[in-house]
């Protein structure tokens, strides 16, 4: 993908992280972002960029007031400061983390999962809140684990104070996916699901959105389709944005 900033997943850790830049993307990458979060499978998320980097936050410790004795979030909420070439000018400030999955651990049942998602959406939300202006520039990414729709996550993506603006609401494939019977219901979807018996599910669980102050300088949105189902290291589908700062 050739990106300026990229925003990563369920990674090892920072030396993994590092070596594989070196080994598989040429060095590309001179900065890396990881902080060992909560996740007892030892797995993060981190950032990786070809433009400096200012401050790193680190939310792995937050609670939710509801839950005061536990993290809240299963890895972190990274937040990292852009950089211009010179480190003159903060470009924008990305947030990045990882909600709930669907898996269900033992005597976890699915309203345990949407409500620990949710009070993952709505802790986030108030930490932005608090660490942005009506007027900054910001991303927020993420692996939602649910459609933008959700109303799990609406703290997060429809909070009137945050106001953020979905930065793929209409984006463009880099090839088109492999052919489904039924085929895909929209172009908008990172992640798809074949229950046994029944016809896959697509959705956009992986997404990018942005500070109002910064939606007018997006120019395109992209999502690269996979040529295989399986095999591929992954089983969602990378999304990215583009923007003129």
């Amino acid at each position: 993908m050739d990106l300026d900033v990229i925003a990563l997943q369920e990674v090892e850790d920072i030396g993994t992280l590092k070596r594989f830049v070196i080994d598989n993307l040429g060095s590309l990458y001179p900065h890396a972002v990881l902080v060992q979060g909560n996740d007892p499978r030892l797995i993060d998320v981190a950032v990786l960029s070809k433009l400096p980097l200012g401050a790193v936050t680190s939310w792995q410790r937050a609670v939710h007031p509801l839950d005061p004795t536990e993290a809240v979030f299963g890895r972190d909420l990274l937040q990292v400061e852009i950089l211009n070439p010179s480190r003159s000018r903060r470009l924008f400030t990305l947030f990045n983390t990882h909600l709930k999955s669907h898996f269900l651990s033992p005597g976890e049942t699915a309203a345990d999962a949407d409500g620990r998602r949710q009070r993952q959406a709505e802790l986030a939300a108030k930490i932005i809140e608090a660490q942005t202006r009506p007027n900054s520039s910001y991303v927020v990414v993420c692996d939602m684990n649910d459609p933008p729709s959700s109303q799990f996550l609406a703290p997060l993506v429809a909070s009137p104070a945050l106001r953020l603006v979905n930065g793929l609401a209409n984006p463009a494939e880099t090839r088109s996916a492999p052919a489904d019977t039924p085929p895909p219901p929209a172009v908008a979807w990172t992640h798809r699901f074949k229950p046994s018996g029944q016809p896959a599910e697509y959705e956009l669980f992986d997404q990018v959105w942005l500070s109002p102050t910064l939606a007018p300088r997006q120019t395109g949105s992209f999502i690269d389709r996979r040529t295989r189902r399986t095999g591929d290291g992954s089983d969602h589908d990378p999304a990215w944005v583009v923007l003129d700062l």
